[in-house]
C-alpha cells in the first residue's frame, strides 16, 4: 500500500509526518508526505493527480474544502478510487470523505484518529447504524465486487430492517451478520468465483479462490496467452478476479509472455519441476507429446491443483486455445464474515 499525505501549514506537516510515521506499520509500505507551502511548496492539483494514479491512500492534512476541491477532477469510481481522508491540522477531526468501504477510507480514518487523539466523523448509513456493510466486508477480504452499484440495496434493506439473503458458493465459517439469512430466493448477494451476467439486480462477490495452471509454447507472446485467458473465463463463465496465481513447469520460469501476462494481472507466477507436477495423485488429461517434452504427461492441469494446495480440486480440465493450454482449479478456503467489531462515531 502507499499513502500520499500532503499539509498546508508547519503545524499540519509535522502531524502528517506523525501520520506517516504510524501508518506503514498496519497499512503497508510507503508513506510520502508533501507541504503546500514555503520553499518547498508542491503544486497542489500535480500532487493530486499523481497520488490519485499512484496510491491507495491520499491524507489532506488542512481544511476539508481544500480536499474536496482538489479531488473532484479525479473522481472515477469507487472500484477504483483510493481512499481519500481529511484531517484539521489541529488534530480535532477526521473525516473520510472518499471511497469509506471499498477503498477503506472509514478504516484509515480511525486508525489515523487513533494516532493523532482526532474524531473520526463517520457518517457512512451502515456504519453509524452499526450494520453490516457488504462492500465494507468484501474489500476487506480482497474480494472482488462485480457490480458494486447493486450493494446499495442490500444496505438499504438492511436500514429498513429486511432481511437480506446471500449465497455461497463455499463452506460459511461463524456466524451470519444481523439480518443476512441463507435460503432466500433469489439471493440479494452471491460469493462465487463465477460471473454474474443474468443477474444485475444480485451482488456477485468474487474471491480470489482459484489457480490458474498454463502450458503454452515457446515465445509465446503475452497477446494470445490474453486472448487464450478471455476466451477461458468466458466459456466457463468465470469471473478473471477469481484468480489469485497462475503456476506451470519450472521450464517456463522465464518465459517472457506469461511473466508479462501475471504482471499485467497482478498475479503471482509459481513454478514446479516435472518430479513435483508427476507426484501429484488424481485423474489429469494425458498426452505422450507434453510428456516427451517436458516430462510429465500434463502440465496445466497438474499445475493448477499443486497450486491449489492441500485439498484443492481442478475446476476446468485442460482446454486449448492456438497453442496455450489452460487449465483452473480452486482452494479449499471458506468464507468468515466475522471482522473486528468497530464503533461508528
Amino acid at each position: 500500500m502507499k499513502a500520499s499525505l500532503i499539509a498546508f501549514s508547519r503545524r499540519g506537516l509535522a502531524l502528517a509526518q506523525k501520520i506517516a510515521a504510524n501508518l506503514p506499520q498496519e497499512y503497508g509500505d510507503t508513506a510520502d508526505v508533501s507541504a503546500c507551502f514555503g520553499e518547498k511548496k508542491v503544486d497542489l492539483h500535480a500532487f493530486t493527480r499523481q497520488a490519485f494514479a499512484e496510491s491507495d491512500l491520499l491524507v489532506f492534512v488542512g481544511a476539508a474544502g481544500i480536499a474536496v476541491r482538489a479531488i473532484a477532477p479525479y473522481i472515477h469510481s469507487k472500484l477504483t478510487d483510493p481512499a481519500v481522508v481529511s484531517v484539521d491540522d489541529g488534530a480535532q477531526f477526521c473525516i473520510p470523505l472518499l471511497s469509506g468501504h471499498i477503498g477503506g477510507a472509514n478504516r484509515f480514518a480511525r486508525r489515523i484518529a487513533e494516532i493523532t487523539g482526532a474524531v473520526a466523523v463517520v457518517t457512512t448509513a451502515t456504519d453509524v447504524h452499526g450494520l453490516f456493510a457488504v462492500d465494507d466486508w468484501a474489500a476487506r477480504q480482497g474480494y472482488f465486487l462485480e457490480n458494486p452499484g447493486a450493494a446499495k440495496r442490500i444496505s438499504a434493506n438492511l436500514l429498513a430492517g429486511k432481511p437480506v439473503g446471500v449465497c455461497c458458493d463455499f463452506p460459511l465459517e461463524g456466524n451470519l451478520p444481523a439480518g443476512v439469512i441463507q435460503g432466500k430466493f433469489p439471493p440479494d448477494f452471491r460469493v462465487t468465483l463465477h460471473t454474474g451476467e443474468g443477474d444485475p439486480e444480485i451482488l456477485h462477490i468474487v474471491p480470489p479462490f482459484a489457480v490458474l495452471g498454463i502450458g503454452c509454447r515457446k515465445q509465446t507472446p503475452a497477446e494470445k496467452i490474453e486472448q487464450a485467458f478471455s476466451s477461458f473465463c468466458r466459456e466457463n463463465r468465470l469471473s478473471p478476479h477469481a484468480f489469485s496465481r497462475v503456476c506451470s513447469i519450472d521450464l517456463k520460469q522465464k518465459e517472457a509472455g506469461i511473466l508479462s501476462f501475471c504482471s499485467q494481472h497482478g498475479l503471482e507466477f509459481v513454478t514446479y519441476s516435472a518430479q513435483q507436477l508427476a507426484a501429484l495423485q488424481g485423474a489429469f488429461t494425458s498426452s505422450a507429446f507434453v510428456s516427451k517434452v517436458t516430462g510429465v504427461d500434463n502440465v496445466c492441469e497438474r499445475a493448477a491443483v499443486l497450486g491449489a494446495g492441500s485439498g484443492g480440486k481442478l475446476l476446468v480440465k485442460k482446454t486449448v486455445f492456438e497453442g496455450v493450454t489452460l487449465a483452473a482449479a480452486v482452494t479449499a478456503q471458506t468464507v468468515c464474515f466475522h471482522l473486528e467489531t468497530e464503533k461508528p462515531v
